[in-house]
């Protein structure tokens, strides 16, 4: 373990491994979140992105390595409630949201529950609430759609209503999983605009494959390959290393 690395990021994980009947899905996984970071992982299908963020999370456990988050919190010792509870947030690829209801109650649902599980809607609007929902609702450029149900918005405004609401849990860490799969060119772009105006003020992972839309972010790649990273930089390095492009960008 290393000390200065572990104390000084918000995630650290080392030599994590995680095998599945004999699969072995993460094979010595090591990485650092500084705070404040937003970072991009890439690689092919199999790689251990899902896997990576499902020990993050809590719902796998891994067999062997370190994941702590804050500097000093082990949190391959808590379950999905407690590590939700810490701040950690996270977005799968479909999203899910309350169809029947409208944008500014899926947001209302999210800010009144307990962190990671929606409770249910009672009385009124406290007027703090209201100017969270505001500032959510600007975030992720639904403001005009705020009495729209969320079953009339586009797949991209979904997907952007579900990042809001885990902005209202207000969470130190968001993992984000696809996040611009079968969106439209210009909901793309935006969504770009939307995360890295989220990452100002949160630390932020984002899962993707779109290679344009990883270059729009402009952050730190990671490129995962057979449950390890393989290479880590700008992405215009990790581009250029030829053993991405064998085992990814070759394909």
């Amino acid at each position: 373990m290393n000390r200065d690395a572990l104390t000084q990021s918000l995630l650290y994980l080392d030599d994590v491994r995680v095998s599945f009947d004999g699969y072995k899905a993460l094979r010595g996984l090591s990485l650092t979140l500084e705070r404040g970071e937003m970072r991009a992982i890439i690689g092919p299908n199999g790689a251990g992105k899902t896997t990576m963020m499902d020990v993050i999370t809590g719902k796998t456990r891994p067999d062997t390595g370190e994941v702590y988050f804050g500097g000093d919190t082990d949190l391959t010792k808590l379950d999905e409630a407690a590590i939700a509870e810490l701040g950690i947030g996270r977005k799968f690829q479909k999203p899910t949201v309350f169809e029947n209801h409208t944008v500014e109650t899926n947001i209302l649902l999210a800010l009144k529950a307990p962190r990671g599980a929606l409770a249910s809607l009672f009385g009124r609007v406290p007027a703090t609430q209201d100017a969270k929902i505001d500032a959510i609702l600007a975030t992720i450029r639904l403001t005009d759609h705020r009495r729209r149900p969320a079953a009339d918005l586009s797949h991209g405004q979904k997907q952007w209503l579900e990042i809001g609401m885990l902005l209202a849990q207000d969470p130190k860490l968001l993992l984000v999983d696809e996040p611009v799969a079968g969106m439209t060119d210009a909901e793309t772009a935006a969504t770009a605009d939307l995360l890295r105006e989220i990452a100002k003020t949160h630390s932020v992972v984002v899962v993707e494959h779109d290679m344009a839309f990883v270059r729009d972010l402009g952050v730190k790649v990671t490129v995962l390959h057979e449950g390890a990273v393989l290479a880590e930089g700008p992405l215009d390095q990790v581009s250029a290393d030829p053993r991405v492009i064998e085992v990814y960008l070759g394909r």
